[in-house]
């Protein structure tokens, strides 16, 4: 049995404990050194050898900073990279093919940015041996006779030339100045600078500064550059995140355009209709977040989603969740028996530069959760903000001036979030004593795994780690309405549903109202109660209807898009026709572009 020990440096603190993993540990009590501090820092290292596993250590740790694990024997040797003694480790790689799309699919943590720097040569194999890294030609002997010994033999000779998207867009501003275009111009290797105007939208924001842009723009423009670029393998980490349902359809469109040409595409995404949309093939990452993680065979694009959300691994006896993940494929019914209702404005409309939002009256009731739903530069935001009372109408009334509701608000952009310092002390100046209740421990915190992150830095947060900060503090703060900007962005697929699990129970607990803007149609789906729908030209105008319930919604809204879904008979979730397919046409003929066509 393979056996690693994981140190997380960042919460170690041995200045502020009595080294009770040293203390503790039996092996070290009968005169072993499986625990030594020759570490300046005065940090443990722990010897794999010499542990018994017996995870006394894990356990006696005040700062749970120690992990113990024991891996399967098959595992043992098949290492592929170890970012140091007692660190993550990721064992074997994903196998990319020419001419093919593949996927990763898994949790946060577990190794999926990693493989795509290895597959880019920004990593290079160590086999597990961080302080005696081996020689190309070593680590080349190790896959001899795999489908990957050729693809590593190039990119040690350097012959393979790769781009890599980055996942966290709203760093771009960081490192790259100037306008749109002329950054475009730059890189336009391939001589498609037309066809990606066109494709992604770029015409309107062509000459603007890299600075003025927001999360959705930002996305476009990184996945321009990165395919306009002259490469053999293109690597995209969370192409969708920030895109509203058209541009991600468009986005996905474009990079499996990369395929007819004969390159190699590798991506990692998290909403899987597009995931299922991209991929000819699905590797399935596995392990526990920031310890290890086990790249899967590859499977089949349906194949392997489906073996993801049922949470067993059959060729590996692996077991990844107690439960499988199932959608429903019926909508939510109007008829459901809401308490009175507790948030209604009148018909408003707001006027900010160019752009004018126009907004019929609604009501949601105590205990209901909405999801505005629509392209981005709509107006989504803006009518947020007019329920947060941030924003006054220009005509008619927000229903918070009229009935002074109290009113949580997490942001689109999470470096508008008013947290600072340790993330227990910031929840609680947010959240009070309810931080620590029984109730809110179950339903929101351990459930988003914020108990794992307490003793961390605000600054220190990774953007997944934040965001479920972030949806933490609105959801503590004591209110009547609830409003959540967008908050899947960086979200794994367990993460989405433990977020939509938690806005649930407190909306229901406390008798309150959720009003959630969400692009990935099977969350929106999981979460709403009725839907909010946006219309109009974005950038120019916007028009919100009265909440509707979700099959009107959803056809809709579709319709527009020019898209229809069809249902996976195992998981239930959504999987998008190929336009013009059999299924695509019938569904359009009698009008259902999203749940089951003899529903009611």
């Amino acid at each position: 049995m393979a056996r690693i020990a994981v140190l997380d440096r960042d919460r170690c603190k041995p200045s502020k404990c009595s080294q009770e993993c040293y203390r503790f540990c039996p092996r070290v009590r009968i005169g072993d050194k499986t625990i030594t501090f020759e570490d300046p820092s005065g940090k443990p290292r722990i010897s794999e050898e010499l542990c018994s596993g017996c995870g006394i250590c894990v356990k006696k740790c005040p700062f749970k900073a120690l992990w113990i694990v024991n891996l399967p024997e098959e595992l043992e040797g098949e290492c592929s990279f170890s970012y140091g003694v007692n660190a993550f480790r990721l064992y074997r790689l994903p196998v990319p093919k020419e001419g093919s799309v593949l996927g990763l699919i898994g949790q946060n943590g577990v190794g999926k940015s990693t493989a795509l720097r290895i597959l880019a040569g920004e990593l290079k194999p160590n086999l597990g041996l961080s302080e005696n890294p081996p020689s190309w030609e070593e680590v080349i002997d190790r896959f001899k006779g795999s489908e990957l010994q050729g693809y590593l033999t190039k990119l040690s000779r350097r012959e393979l030339k790769a781009v890599h998207k980055p996942q966290y867009v709203d760093k771009i501003p960081k490192f790259v100045k100037g306008k749109v275009g002329s950054l475009l111009e730059k890189v336009n290797e391939r001589g498609i600078i037309d066809r990606a105007i066109e494709e992604l939208e770029l015409k309107e924001i062509w000459e603007r500064d890299v600075s003025q842009l927001s999360g959705g723009e930002l996305q476009r423009v990184a996945i321009a550059a990165a395919i306009l670029r002259e490469a053999d393998i293109y690597l995209f980490d969370e192409p969708s995140s920030y895109l509203d349902v058209r541009q991600r359809m468009k986005a996905a469109k474009f990079i499996r355009s990369l395929v007819s040409e004969g390159k190699i595409v590798v991506v990692v995404e998290h909403d899987l209709a597009i995931l299922d949309y991209l991929s000819d093939h699905i590797c399935v990452l596995y392990g526990k977040p920031g310890v290890y993680g086990v790249i899967s065979h590859p499977y089949s694009v349906r194949v392997g989603i489906n073996v993801y959300l049922d949470g067993y691994l059959p060729d590996e006896n692996m077991r990844l969740r107690t439960e499988p993940v199932r959608f429903r494929v019926k909508p939510a019914p109007m008829e459901q028996k809401f308490e009175a209702p507790l948030i209604k404005w009148g018909e408003m409309s707001k006027k900010l530069g160019t752009f004018t939002l126009k907004v019929e009256g609604g009501v949601l009731h105590k205990g209901e959760v909405a999801c505005a739903l629509g392209p981005n530069g709509i107006g989504k935001t803006t009518f947020v903000k007019l329920l947060a009372g941030s924003l006054e109408p220009d005509e008619g009334f927000a229903p918070t001036s009229l009935f002074g509701l109290k009113v949580s608000h997490k942001p689109q952009y999470l470096t508008e979030l008013p947290l600072e310092g340790n993330v227990e002390t910031a929840l609680r100046e947010v959240v009070g004593s309810e931080l620590y209740s029984s109730w809110f421990q179950a339903d929101v915190i351990r459930p988003l795994g914020v108990d794992q992150l307490m003793d961390r830095d605000v600054e220190e947060l990774s953007g997944g780690e934040l965001q479920r900060v972030a949806i933490t503090a609105c959801l503590g703060a004591d209110s009547h309405v609830y409003l959540l900007d967008e908050p899947s962005a960086y979200l794994d697929i367990e993460q989405r549903l433990a977020m939509v699990k938690a806005v649930k129970r407190v909306v229901e607990n406390r008798g309150a109202v959720a009003l959630v803007v969400e692009h990935d149609v099977m969350v929106a789906d999981s979460l709403a109660d009725v839907i909010i729908l946006f219309s109009g030209f974005p950038g120019l105008e916007g028009h919100a209807f009265s909440p509707m319930g979700l099959r009107k919604a959803f056809n809709s809204f579709l319709k527009d898009l020019d898209i229809t879904f069809r249902r996976d008979p195992q998981t239930g979730r959504a999987r998008v026709n190929k336009p013009g397919s059999y299924l695509d046409r019938t569904q359009k003929a009698i009008g259902e572009y999203y749940y089951e066509p003899q529903g009611a």
